[in-house]
């Protein structure tokens, strides 16, 4: 019988193979109960429902329970800290279209080096609507990179 329900249960898994909703359980189980749900609440219920069956990790193995097979490791925070300490580095190397710290912002964003490039060139003739302001914050920086970025096919995979 239990393995009745086993199957039945995997099955059920097999047909969902979209990512997981943006939140912080990422993909499994708890996150495919609680999708849509945005309250704190909701987080914690879908980050325990995964921990404390184990489905995370059997639905990246497998690319079952809303895990994508080519999901991304990514940090925010990572992108975001670079980009406050480093804002005036970043800004002098978009406005050039190369650099140090702009290669290094790409490679925290997960971009590979074959788009790189076209990064460069993309911020580059963007500048004035990224950096939109002499006051801008490194948040509203990356919301206005991100926002450029969607709009370029290529660029739109990678997230901030």
């Amino acid at each position: 019988m239990r393995k009745i329900i086993f199957a039945s249960i995997v099955s059920a898994m097999a047909f969902t193979n979209a990512q997981a909703a943006n939140n912080n359980a990422g993909c499994g189980w708890g996150a495919m109960v609680f999708d849509g749900k945005t309250d704190k609440t909701s987080q914690v219920l879908a980050a325990t429902t995964n921990g404390t069956f184990g489905n995370q990790t059997f639905g990246i193995s497998s690319n079952t329970a809303g895990c994508a097979k080519d999901g991304v490791v990514k940090s925010y925070a990572a992108v975001s800290t670079y980009m406050t300490a480093n804002i005036d580095k970043v800004a002098h190397d978009m406005a050039v279209g190369q650099g140090e710290s702009i290669d290094t912002l790409a490679s925290l964003m997960g971009m590979e080096d074959s788009h790189k490039a076209r990064f460069f060139e993309t911020a580059k003739t963007n500048f004035d609507r990224i950096f939109n302001s002499e006051s801008s914050t490194s948040d509203e920086v990356l919301n206005s990179l991100a926002a450029v970025m969607a709009e370029d096919k290529v660029l739109a995979q990678y997230t901030i």
